[in-house]
């Protein structure tokens, strides 16, 4: 990409400062900095890629084989695709490629070039290829399964998935079109390219890869070959700056244009300060209680219909979170197919008393709480403690990192585990698939989701294959929201909030977009005043 001398100089003296960690005022005209926690970029190989700045980085860098309109995420659009069929019996998809598109090495993207991005995917088999693995595909027969013919992509499934579900899947991270080429050309002992695109890109996202610091700074710059157009800011810059009260006083100063980790003290002293504005998008991130119900008084539905009754929801996101998190009880979020806005419960002590009675327990009974201590999990989780002790519900808040919290869940070693669920991809099934199904409850089950991890057997698991497969979509929609009423009355899941992302911006800051999931932020549209 050409730039002017005198901007180029002024960018890279920008750069220079990130990295140095020195202040710079009054950002360049071409130029955005955001101020983020990007501790969690580990890798930025889609076929790896799982955390939430990681993900982030590779939808701007990468164009995934379909996406959605940017200004409205209810609309399913072509990325690289151009069109698709599905057969009569709902197991093959035959896709078309955009013509004329390239990737940032200026190679054509071609068919093939999609087939060989999905493949690696199943090939490598690292965390998030899950998504794919559910049509049936694995490494010994993926290349029979994804394959090109006749210069269209073709997928082949293992049975008949709803139409929408197999193109929500598409949309994530794991869909990025990688550039075969350049991938093979920097393959080392049959890896696919691996090694090298953990800290490289080869995509034809709005922005290419300037550079990856970790822990440190990601510089990003503006591809002119982006198939919507090429971005108006020329470089995206990300800083590291873990503290929101930091990021506070940078934007304040002018030297970073956007904050994207703030919590509410921040955003209500910026209320006042005429240079930034607020922006709020909902996402799709939930925070919820895990009940284990080995434990005898949890196993019992009056207990866990009493314990519902316990919480002060809208206290807690009016208040003590102060609207960066709205009341959500059900466990598909809000803006995804088939969410349902329906919260029966509310602060009722009596009536919880009067089930725990009921149940055996009038004079209540002792629980752990494992909580990581992130915000806002802590808080939540001693507001909580309060609240139970109301009926009698004493809590033991056992206060651990998120690693020890997920090491416990996973190993099923706790009463109850509060913690935080986000898609995987934009689709129900993302959810309903890691929360209901538990074919084997024993220890040596391949399948340790949610409902292992809780020892609940839905008595209707059927039910979840039934919406995954539905190829009518309102038909679907109806039974989303009927497995959600049932979950809802009486399963081992408390869910209580739903995210309201806020993020500050200096006002002459237009076109961010964050998007519904971790994975959705847009960068192409920013433009400066």
């Amino acid at each position: 990409m050409k730039q002017r001398p005198a901007t180029l100089l002024a960018t890279l003296t920008l750069l220079a400062a990130a990295l140095a960690g020195q202040v710079q005022a009054a950002t360049p005209k071409d130029t955005v900095v955001m101020g983020k926690d990007i501790t969690n970029i580990l890798t930025l190989d889609p076929a790896e890629t799982f955390e939430v700045t990681g993900g982030e980085v590779i939808n701007n860098l990468y164009t995934r084989l379909f996406t959605y309109d940017p200004q409205d995420f209810s609309k399913l659009e072509g990325g690289v695709a151009s069109d698709w069929k599905v057969s009569a019996d709902g197991k093959q998809f035959s896709i078309g490629i955009r013509e004329n598109l390239r990737f940032q090495s200026g190679n054509p993207i071609r068919a093939e070039d999609a087939a060989f991005s999905l493949r690696r995917v199943t090939q490598l088999g690292l965390t998030p290829s899950f998504i794919l693995e559910q049509y049936g595909w694995t490494p010994q027969n993926v290349a029979q399964k994804v394959r090109v013919e006749n210069g269209r992509l073709v997928l082949e499934l293992n049975k008949r998935w709803a139409p929408t579900l197999v193109l929500n899947t598409l949309t994530s991270g794991v869909a990025s079109i990688v550039d075969e080429k350049l991938a093979r050309e920097h393959e080392q002992d049959g890896d696919l390219g691996h090694a090298w695109l953990k800290t490289h890109a080869a995509g034809s996202g709005a922005f290419s890869l300037k550079q990856w610091k970790a822990g440190d700074v990601v510089a990003l710059d503006a591809f002119d070959g982006y198939y919507r157009g090429t971005p108006a800011i020329k470089r995206v810059i990300l800083r590291h700056i873990p503290e929101p009260s930091a990021q506070r006083l940078l934007l304040e100063k002018g030297d970073i244009d956007i904050a994207r980790d703030l919590r509410p003290e921040q955003v209500k002293a910026l209320a006042g300060n005429p240079e930034v504005k607020l922006h709020e998008e909902h996402k799709v991130s939930e925070l919820y209680l895990a009940l284990n119900l080995s434990n005898p008084a949890l196993a019992k539905p009056k207990v866990r219909e009493a314990l519902r009754w316990l919480i002060d929801y809208d206290n807690i996101s009016e208040h003590l979170l102060a609207g960066q998190w709205f009341t959500h009880q059900t466990f598909i979020p809000k803006g995804v197919l088939g969410a349902l806005d329906e919260t029966p419960y509310k602060l009722n002590v009596q009536k919880a008393r009067e089930l725990l009675k009921e149940a055996g327990y009038a004079d209540g009974f002792n629980i752990t709480l494992d909580a990581a201590n992130l915000f806002p999990w802590l808080q939540v989780s001693q507001t909580i403690q309060q609240s139970f002790a109301s009926a009698g519900v004493k809590v033991d808040l056992r206060v651990v990192d998120v690693n020890q919290a997920m090491g416990r869940y996973r190993s099923r070693q706790y009463d109850a585990m509060f913690f935080y669920w986000s898609h995987d991809y934009n689709d129900p099934h993302s959810s309903a698939g890691f929360l209901i199904p538990n074919p084997d409850d024993s220890d040596a089950s391949t399948l340790k989701a949610a409902a292992w991890r809780t020892h609940w057997k839905f008595p209707q698991p059927e039910l979840v294959d039934q919406a995954a497969e539905e190829p009518d979509t309102q038909r679907r929609i109806g039974l989303y929201q009927d497995l959600q009423r049932k979950v809802l009355a009486d399963s081992p899941y408390i869910f209580l909030l739903q995210q309201n992302e806020q993020t500050a911006l200096r006002k002459n800051l237009s076109g961010f977009v964050s998007g519904p999931a971790f994975d959705t932020p847009v960068y192409s549209g920013l433009k400066k005043d």
